[in-house]
């Protein structure tokens, strides 16, 4: 692990490009998601399902992350359920 004189972490080359990696494939299986609920006649059960998959699939991509899931994607997914079902 390489720091600088402030006690940061240097990330590699091969670092970075693999967490952009995983967050290009996160992004993309979430507006995947939000297009599937949305376009699809899927039930409200099967769109929670969605979103528990996609949940997981997080938590797999970024262990420890679940907050920031929680934060960014979550309210995301609730409106757009929310209006689809019109449970407004």
């Amino acid at each position: 692990m390489n720091e600088n004189s402030e006690g940061a972490r240097q990330y590699t080359e091969a670092e970075i490009k693999e967490e952009s990696r995983k967050i290009r494939l996160l992004r993309r299986l979430v507006d995947f998601s939000l297009s599937l609920i949305a376009q699809s006649s899927i039930s409200i059960e099967e769109a929670q399902r969605v979103v528990q998959a996609v949940r997981n699939q997080a938590c797999i991509l970024f262990p420890g992350k679940e907050a920031t899931f929680e934060l960014l994607y979550t309210p995301r997914f609730r409106r757009l359920i929310a209006e689809k079902f019109s449970l407004l």
